[in-house]
């Protein structure tokens, strides 16, 4: 979600790529409550880190605790900034009802968005 509201809302300033510490594939339910929100996130593809290493990074922003504390090491002079959210299949693993569970990812994906609405100054 943070990959598709950095192109969404930021495209034409950041170049926003997302990659995890494992691969767990494109969760159907984030891609459905980004498209309410308008943003498709359809074609994106989970990627693992070390995928991208060879890109020459100004900034990486870990985004779970998980991923904050196994972050590895990036080469060149990369800013790695910690900026926590729920995980929302965790949030959602004991929803009742398929909306209740799909609330918790909108509450995140709002969170998300917030947040890189404040980039670039965030980042300083």
């Amino acid at each position: 979600m943070a990959e598709g509201w950095a192109r969404h809302l930021k495209g034409d300033i950041i170049e926003a790529y997302s990659a995890g510490i494992e691969t767990h594939g494109l969760n159907p339910n984030a891609v459905k409550v980004m498209a309410e929100a308008g943003v498709d996130i359809s074609s994106h593809t989970s990627k693992n880190v070390r995928d991208l290493m060879h890109i020459q990074f100004d900034y990486v922003i870990t985004v779970c605790g998980h991923a904050d504390e196994n972050c590895p090491i990036f080469p060149g002079r990369v800013k790695v900034i910690h900026k926590g959210f729920d995980d929302p299949p965790k949030l959602a693993k004991n929803a009742n009802t398929v909306e209740e569970a799909l609330n918790f990812y909108r509450v995140v994906r709002d969170e998300i968005r917030d947040y890189i609405k404040t980039i670039p100054g965030a980042l300083k």
